[in-house]
């Protein structure tokens, strides 16, 4: 599981504060991530990856298709950009 699921929490820390919907989910087969849902249009979601890079020992959020977002250590800059993504006509 490696330092994973504790940059995962910090992630949901500051999701949370941000009025996203945001939990950790273990699959069955042991793989972690962020579950995040807008309330406010429970539509626009995202599931947020936490990974080492093999050529750094740096620790990266991804996004749902493997890109890398932001830097493990700035979990406050990757939920900005999460709410920015994830953000309604409006909001």
């Amino acid at each position: 599981m490696g330092d994973d699921f504790g940059h995962l929490e910090r992630l949901v820390s500051e999701l949370d504060a941000r009025g996203l919907l945001a939990r950790v989910v273990r699959t069955h087969s042991g793989k972690v991530f962020v579950r995040v849902i807008n309330p406010n249009a429970t539509s626009l979601a995202e599931n947020v990856t936490c990974r080492s890079a093999s050529e750094v020992p740096d620790w990266w959020y991804c996004w749902s298709w493997g890109e890398r977002m932001h830097q493990a250590d700035d979990p406050a800059g990757a939920a900005t950009k999460v709410a920015r993504v994830l953000a309604a006509v409006g909001e």
